[in-house]
């Protein structure tokens, strides 16, 4: 089976419906636009890389200028400084402590000892008031009520309220 070619596939189309000078005129139409667009593109791609050296002379353009000496002006003269400036320098060697080898700290390491206490409950007995008051008399102390069923012991000296022995 034999395939035409794009040529020959126009050229039996266009000879039955058309005469040879409508073929010469979509051709030529054709050819006109290709062209057209080839310009246009070409024409684009100029102007992008006018626009991009035009954007890159404006980003290295220089902002500061020189300034201009003025004939008429005077000269003005620089205000006093409103701050004292301060130089340092750097600590002479002698003044500097070291350590001359790093490795000669001794470290000492312990092992922890954990103690489990169990405590049972209701071996324990309330107390009223006035027996609380008795067990702390030798150290000065008030009980303040801040509730109806709330009361806290306050000391006079805040180094008691740390603990001391009853004994």
């Amino acid at each position: 089976m034999n395939r035409k070619t794009d040529n020959e596939l126009l050229d039996d189309v266009l000879a039955e419906a058309a005469p040879a000078s409508f073929r010469e005129a979509l051709l030529d139409q054709t050819l006109r636009v290709v062209r057209r667009r080839r310009r246009l593109r070409h024409a684009r791609n100029i102007v992008g890389v006018f626009v991009t050296l035009a954007l890159l002379g404006l980003v290295l353009r220089p902002t500061s200028r020189p300034p201009s000496v003025a004939i008429d002006r005077p000269i003005p003269i620089p205000a006093e400084k409103s701050y004292t400036l301060i130089s340092t320098r750097p600590l002479p060697a002698g003044s500097i402590i070291a350590t001359l080898s790093p490795n000669t700290v001794a470290f000492i390491t312990s092992s922890p000892t954990v103690a489990v206490v169990e405590t049972t409950s209701g071996h324990f007995r309330v107390i009223n008031d006035q027996q609380l008051l008795a067990l702390v008399a030798a150290h000065p102390a008030v009980l303040v009520r801040t509730g109806p069923h709330s009361e806290q012991l306050v000391f006079a000296n805040p180094n008691d309220a740390k603990g001391f022995p009853l004994n």
